[in-house]
């Protein structure tokens, strides 16, 4: 059974980075894309970037310059990188990984950006 686990969430001052990594345990033979979402409670998850198996990333207008998506397909995980972090950046973050059978998601993990 596949599951996704995020780490690196946690409180910085606005400004600052944090990196968030996603990596996914079980059997996963091929991925078509990585993605990056987020959502504060009451509210829609928004989608913050994607990467595909080849490498092409695109991201939300709200985080374009400041956030980089990477991934590691040998080793099933995806990382964010997050800089000139915000207050409204404030959110739990979910990764999530499409293969040509399913669609995985992690638990969430909380960014905090407060001074």
């Amino acid at each position: 059974q596949v599951q996704l686990v995020e780490s690196g969430g946690g409180l910085v001052q606005p400004g600052g980075s944090l990196r968030l990594s996603c990596a996914a345990s079980g059997s996963i033979y091929r991925i078509n894309t990585m993605r990056w979402f987020r959502q504060v409670p009451g509210k829609e998850r928004e989608w913050v970037a994607t990467i595909t198996s080849g490498g092409v990333t695109n991201y939300s207008d709200s985080v374009k310059g400041r956030f980089t998506i990477s991934g590691d397909n040998a080793e099933n995980t995806v990382y964010l990188q997050m800089n000139s972090l915000k207050p409204d950046d404030t959110d739990v973050y979910f990764c999530k990984i499409s293969t040509p059978s399913a669609l995985y998601w992690g638990q969430g993990i909380q960014v905090m950006v407060s001074s």
